[in-house]
């Protein structure tokens, strides 16, 4: 058992617990209460730190690591024809293992613990969450190119039943890249298993104009007339949505994932997340892939979150800090269905440390705003994964040296480039 002590806690109320502690035992959280007595494997002296839910990664594309700063500076539909799927044709399975490893690495230095991650070679990035301890819930990626509603099932009930750290939720890339027969296979699957079904929607305004002119509807109106919604969701970006999309949205149980750094960098827009919310949407955050953010970090994306509300509003106070750290935390566990949504005996051990010992978290007037408005990767200074220390203070324990990764990862990316100008 790990006894953490000496420390304040974000409770299950996101309020701020002074001078308590929390054990661990195994991959769960034991006890948070006064000092006692017991037997400890490690005890930790927190310094007045804080421990809070580890940040939830909403919806990511780890392996596309190796396109970091590859393919920038390009409006969405030229970033993928002519950038990314010509680049990503040369990536192996063993190439994605590694590079989804870099992803944890990057995440878990991040504070993030879990990642709602879709792409292909799902194997892969299963594996690297094995060996890095890092949680992953896969999300399918089916469309016109890649997997097929049959393999969609059959990786539905293999990684459902693979480790206690992978799970795999049913999914396809976009309504513009699936065909409508797909889509109406993976309806009827979301009905077979009653299982809720994600994808990317209303990213750019002719991803939206075009799926009018295809269908007379929205991508939202015909994921949910085909049946897809039925369940409940997740949605990536919903950068353009209609009033009847919100009101789908909300009747449907669809948490909308956010990802306002990279829809900023491709120009798409930005989210009505304050719209959504006075609507009741449940809304959560993710990074995106790192070929199109390029980062892989929880703390920026918290403050554009807000900072760019208070823009498209212009009202300060839209979307506050409080909100976003739920949306970041709590609400992205939703997504995700994992019982790591807040720091409570008996729910799973996904805990960070924040060092409030640094020149940004001081002076303490508000420690949750100061997270969110001011918080950034250096003030982590511990990752706990399913009871497991993943990172601390600069040290990666993930199975894997971290200077043999990053030489791995450059050495895979130089092969790919080098493919793809021949």
């Amino acid at each position: 058992m790990i006894r953490f002590h000496n420390c304040k806690i974000l409770d299950d109320n996101f309020d701020i617990i002074e001078n308590n502690e929390l054990w661990v035992e195994n991959n769960t959280i034991k006890y948070i209460g006064e000092a006692k007595d017991s037997l400890f494997e490690r005890e930790i002296d927190c310094k007045g730190n804080l421990l809070m839910p580890g940040f939830k990664n909403a919806h990511t594309h780890s392996p596309m690591t190796f396109l970091r700063s590859y393919a920038d500076d390009l409006p969405l539909d030229r970033w993928l024809n002519e950038m990314i799927f010509p680049m990503e044709a040369k990536l192996t399975e063993d190439d994605a293992y590694y590079l989804s490893m870099l992803a944890a690495a990057e995440f878990v230095s991040g504070g993030i613990t879990s990642a709602f991650d879709m792409y292909f070679y799902p194997n892969a990035i299963a594996e690297a969450a094995k060996t890095t301890g890092f949680r992953t819930t896969l999300c399918g990626a089916v469309n016109n190119f890649t997997s097929s509603p049959e393999e969609l099932e059959k990786d539905f009930e293999k990684y459902n039943c693979c480790c206690d750290t992978v799970t795999f939720r049913l999914g396809f890339h976009g309504e513009y890249t699936t065909d409508i027969s797909i889509l109406k296979d993976i309806a009827s699957l979301s009905h077979k298993y009653k299982a809720p079904v994600s994808a990317h929607c209303s990213e750019t305004e002719k991803e939206v104009d075009q799926c009018i002119q295809r269908h007379g509807k929205s991508p939202v109106e015909l994921f949910c007339d085909l049946g897809i919604s039925d369940f409940g969701g997740s949605l990536f970006h919903c950068v353009h949505l209609s009033e009847r999309d919100i009101a789908i949205l909300k009747e449907k149980d669809i948490t909308v994932v956010t990802n306002p750094a990279s829809n900023c960098k491709l120009a798409s827009g930005i989210a009505p997340l304050s719209r959504l919310d006075k609507a009741g949407v449940r809304l959560a955050i993710g990074t995106d892939g790192p070929a199109s953010n390029n980062a892989l970090s929880m703390f920026r994306e918290m403050y554009l979150a807000t900072a760019l509300q208070k823009i498209q509003t212009k009202d300060a106070s839209a979307l506050v800090p409080e909100k976003v750290l739920e949306m970041a935390c709590r609400n992205g566990a939703y997504a995700m269905s994992s019982n790591n949504d807040c720091l409570k005996e008996g729910k799973l051990a996904d805990i960070i440390m924040i060092d409030m010992d640094k020149p940004n978290m001081q002076p303490v007037n508000n420690i949750v705003k100061n997270i969110v408005y001011s918080g950034g990767n250096e003030n982590i200074a511990l990752t706990m994964v399913n009871g497991k220390i993943l990172y601390e203070k600069g040290n990666f324990f993930i199975g894997e040296d971290i200077e043999r990764l990053y030489k791995k990862c450059a050495q895979i990316t130089e092969r790919i480039k080098k493919e793809s100008n021949n």
